[in-house]
């Protein structure tokens, strides 16, 4: 049985996203940092797809060390990463390692996911990590990561976060290649969820809709071998971000300083 990993698992589109992976024969870790409500969905899920393989990690994604942690754990090979944790306080605060929190979350995580788990991922067959990105990105300043001279807007953070999570997946794509191990990002649908009334917004599709995009990516044979692309709608689409090697580099030195 094929494994797979899906982080922010209890968020509308991280439960969606996990649910697909199930009824498709994946044996399904999900991994956020409540227990109760990875508990709640792992049942859910198993009561909605009759897939009994479903298993949660207690892990905060803002925390370096709990991903360590998580990785030196993990008994079992990865075909699939689904880098799908985001977060948009409204006022800037800090991880418990001091970071900026939504670019803990919603960059740092994924860094670190997929340093962490590359050498489970190598030798699979067709192996794939997927990074929820979004079209709502942008404004990205390599000297201001996190904010400590700008004023925080979580709107201004989030956006800057989702810039940088497609920048990585080029970076990644070129860094794995040698492996066999593809890296993709995409827009999800807009679904009304907790993270994007934390930005204001509503959202007009449901969670499944939402989840399409990143599921079809993780599962699609349309997809196999493709790397290093961002996706809307289950289409490749231009991403601005992908052409300046030169910032994508910084960035990933960056990321790998901490």
């Amino acid at each position: 049985m094929r494994t797979a990993i899906v982080t922010g698992a209890y968020g509308a589109i991280g439960k969606a996203i996990a649910q697909r992976m199930a009824e498709s024969g994946f044996r399904t870790c999900l991994v956020g940092r409540d227990e109760r409500k990875l508990r709640k969905v792992s049942e859910d899920i198993k009561h909605k797809t009759g897939n009994t393989e479903i298993f949660f990690e207690i892990v905060d994604l803002s925390s370096g060390k709990e991903i360590k942690d998580f990785a030196g754990r993990w008994k079992d090979t990865l075909s699939v990463l689904i880098n799908n944790a985001a977060t948009a306080p409204a006022k800037r605060t800090e991880s418990s390692e001091g970071i900026e929190m939504q670019f803990a979350v919603n960059v740092l995580s994924y860094f670190q996911m997929a340093i962490c788990f590359k050498d489970f991922m190598k030798n699979e067959k067709d192996p794939r990590i997927v990074n929820v990105g979004s079209y709502w990105a942008g404004g990205l300043d390599a000297a201001d990561l996190e904010f400590t001279r700008r004023h925080y807007n979580n709107d201004i953070a989030y956006r800057q976060s989702k810039q940088a999570d497609r920048m990585l997946t080029v970076a990644f794509a070129e860094r794995f290649l040698s492996d066999g191990i593809s890296v993709n990002a995409c827009h999800p649908g807009d679904v009304n969820s907790k993270l994007s009334n934390d930005l204001g917004f509503g959202g007009h599709e449901s969670p499944d809709e939402g989840a399409a995009t990143p599921a079809w990516l993780a599962l699609s044979p349309e997809v196999k071998r493709i790397s290093g692309h961002y996706f809307e709608h289950c289409k490749k689409t231009f991403c601005e971000f992908a052409v300046d090697r030169t910032a994508i580099e910084k960035l990933y030195n960056i990321c790998a300083s901490y």
